[in-house]
């Protein structure tokens, strides 16, 4: 199979969605790989490394789309690329198609093959390729979150570990899953007063077990919601469903409540956000301001540190990718309902229940 792999362009997104060591496993399994060139550079990955892998770079990421079966992006595809999009292409990347009724209708619209990384699911309900860009996304938004609770950011100038004498800064997570865990594990670390709420009460017994500190669990209802969110400087949502649109979670109305200067991280943005006064945000411009709370929406949070994430990225990503090249897509997910669970659009149909779900 001809695999390509364009630079990335979505805004300060300097991840690359192969590492030459991933794209050298696919050259040794008979395959031709097609990067466009410097799409490794934000990497840290030279054309040259690539080059050595056996990889082809081609000039143009018109180039890369025209001579390739399969497209392994890391971001959904925007508007300028749908020109290079072809009906014979299966699209491999993180699609997050019910955010998004645009890129949804003109993916419909080319009648092309879109296999999405968030929805590859295990038996246990975990997602393989997601996890690890939610480990770094969960552990970064406690970083963000301290920095724009400095005064100087426009935040209440509160210090999330206090010092003696002083109270740590309170630090609530809606989700406890991985990007959760991950947050509540770095906010915890710096001394933070940590809460997270969830639905799920067996995973905060887990939680309960394996995390220790200045800790407290609840369960998510909408009166300890609101509770905790007035109480919160910094408020990070880590809400997910595989595939579907984030629930609000978080109203307006609680958000007007909140201190001001504190701040809010919302993690789940790429799936429409579970904070009802979040937006999608760039890390150019990644902070705006309501009700006095500094709302940070950026939903590529991992394109910060693209090094640590491609490398974490294509660990997750390349068994299934060399499956799907190996097999083509239909025998591969024959054969492995994990990533079957992938498939959101096939023959013009959107084909994953959430998604179809989330459009109705």
């Amino acid at each position: 199979m001809r695999i390509g792999v364009p630079k990335e362009i979505k805004d300060n997104e300097y991840r690359v969605a192969l590492t030459p060591v991933g794209a050298k496993v696919l050259v040794s399994s008979g395959h031709k790989v097609y990067i466009e060139k410097n799409a490794g550079v934000g990497s840290s990955f030279s054309d040259e490394e690539y080059i050595k892998s056996g990889a082809e770079i081609l000039d143009k990421a018109e180039d890369v789309f025209e001579a390739s079966d399969m497209i392994v992006k890391v971001k959904e595809p925007l508007s300028s690329e749908y020109k290079f999009l072809k009906k014979e292409h299966i699209l491999f990347t993180y699609l997050h198609l019910a955010a998004s009724k645009e890129l949804t209708d003109t993916l419909l619209d080319i009648g092309l093959v879109g296999i999405a990384y968030e929805t590859i699911q295990l038996p246990n309900g975990s997602l393989p390729l997601l996890t690890p860009m939610s480990e770094i996304a969960g552990r970064m938004a406690v970083q963000i979150g301290a920095q724009y609770l400095e005064k100087n950011n426009g935040g209440r100038g509160v210090l999330l570990g206090g010092i003696p004498g002083v109270n740590p800064g309170n630090v609530v997570i809606i989700g406890g899953g991985v990007t959760g865990t991950q947050a509540a594990k770095i906010a915890l670390g710096m001394g933070a007063q940590v809460t997270i709420l969830d639905t799920n009460l067996d995973r905060l017994r887990q939680l309960e077990d394996i995390l220790s500190g200045r800790f407290l669990t609840l369960a998510s209802n909408v009166e300890n919601i609101e509770r905790a969110v007035e109480e919160a400087d910094l408020l990070i949502g880590a809400v997910l469903i595989a595939g579907a649109k984030a629930p609000t979670l978080v109203t307006k109305s609680m958000v007007s409540k909140m201190k001001k200067g504190s701040v809010i991280v919302d993690i789940s943005v790429d799936q429409g956000g579970c904070v009802e006064t979040i937006h999608p945000t760039t890390h150019s411009n990644p902070v705006y301001n309501v009700d006095g709370v500094i709302h940070y929406g950026v939903a590529n949070i991992p394109g910060a540190v693209p090094r640590t994430s491609t490398i974490g990225l294509t660990n997750a990503t390349l068994p299934y990718i060399l499956q799907v090249a190996n097999l083509g897509y239909k025998e591969a997910m024959l054969k492995n309902s994990v990533l079957a669970k992938g498939l959101n659009i096939e023959n013009s149909k959107i084909v994953h229940p959430a998604v179809a779900e989330a459009f109705k």
